[in-house]
């Protein structure tokens, strides 16, 4: 896994955990998050993920997210580099790959206002944070074997 960041050693940093998920097609779910205030990212498109809780890894931080604000499960979960996302929460974020051909309408969505599918060529239209649009980049360029 190849990190974007150099932090002291010791220093402790926040962490947190998204996915990117693809179905059969090669569309990626995204997740809207909600217009609120004080979330990071507010009336954005993200990746489904979030903080991870104290001496949580972030595989299963990814993985317990993903079951709370979604009830998903995925397959092929696999971990390929961090971000930090400077400009909103300030966590180090660690990306996953995974993917799910399930209809993303019939999911309990428990954060945010929708989930939908996008095929790649559509992203650039969306307003997505910084970092998120960075890892979707990096996935694309060279998506796992």
């Amino acid at each position: 896994m190849q990190s974007d960041t150099t932090r002291p050693e010791g220093s402790a940093i926040a962490r947190g955990a998204v996915a990117i998920i693809t179905n059969r097609h090669g569309d990626l779910l995204l997740h809207l998050r909600d217009d609120l205030a004080h979330i990071a990212w507010p009336a954005h498109w993200s990746l489904l993920g979030g903080g991870s809780d104290d001496g949580e890894s972030p595989a299963e931080a990814i993985t317990r997210e993903l079951d709370e604000e979604a009830g998903l499960t995925v397959r092929n979960l696999t971990e390929l580099f961090e971000i930090c996302d400077e400009h909103g929460s300030g966590q180090l974020i660690s990306f996953f790959a995974a993917d799910w051909d399930g209809d993303e309408t019939s999911l309990r969505l428990s954060e945010g206002v929708k989930l939908q599918f996008f095929a790649p060529e559509h992203l650039d239209a969306l307003t997505i944070p910084p970092y998120i649009r960075d890892g979707i980049h990096r996935y694309l360029a060279v998506p796992p074997a």
